[in-house]
């Protein structure tokens, strides 16, 4: 019975880890779309969505039934409750991903991204991505140490973020209400997107110490 229940404590930890390689790609390839007027890689990261949150759905009922049969302590019980928590910060990366490539879909056939902004996005969506990987890699490892350099990290995207609205806001932005509000809305996205990033390593810290970290400013935001 231990075995068995090890087997699927280990099952629900692989879940985590492939959702967070998905939300990772979908963030790549969002981006790829977005500044190459991509419909295809757009909606294909719309379609695929539908993958993370079956993960999530996985997730969860994996948890609640071992919670039910198993009723574990400790470690495990840890591990259990920190999932649901996880699971649900990696399907909403997934989300934010996806809001990138619809604003793709709505500026097509035109990029979206006006010139001088897209170095600053390409920058966000580096910092994201690397973000993402240190999510993959610390669930994977449980590697506590490395999940806390995701709030460092996360103070990168918020410079850019200033970076992006300066340009905006500067005597030579020469673009319409629609590019604006479509370089805040981005910009948000990328921002919310790394701040569940840095909630997913806490949540690993947590697994790993049994000391809960600092409460996120992310946690009952959408």
């Amino acid at each position: 019975m231990r075995a068995e229940f090890q087997a699927d404590l280990a099952i629900v930890s692989e879940l985590l880890v492939t959702m967070a390689e998905q939300a990772r790609d979908a963030m790549n390839r969002a981006t790829e779309a977005l500044l190459a007027a991509d419909q295809t890689d757009a909606e294909e990261v719309v379609h695929a969505d539908l993958e993370l949150d079956l993960g999530y759905q996985s997730v969860e009922e994996k948890v609640y039934d071992l919670l039910a049969r198993q009723a574990p302590v400790a470690s495990d019980l840890r591990l259990l409750v920190t999932a649901l928590h996880t699971a649900a910060d990696l399907e909403r990366m997934g989300d934010l991903a996806v809001h990138v490539a619809q604003v793709c879909l709505r500026r097509l056939p035109s990029a979206a991204v006006p010139e001088e902004l897209q170095p600053v996005i390409r920058d966000m969506a580096a910092v994201s991505d690397a973000m993402a990987a240190k999510v993959a890699e610390s669930l994977r490892h449980s590697n506590a140490s490395l999940a806390g350099e995701l709030e460092r990290d996360d103070d990168q995207v918020d410079q850019l973020n200033r970076q992006l609205f300066a340009l905006m806001l500067g005597a030579a932005w020469r673009h319409g209400v629609a590019e604006t509000i479509d370089g805040a809305m981005l910009a948000r996205w990328y921002e919310r997107y790394a701040d569940h990033a840095v909630n997913a390593g806490r949540h690993v810290v947590y697994l790993v110490t049994g000391e809960v970290p600092p409460r996120s400013t992310v946690d009952a935001a959408p």
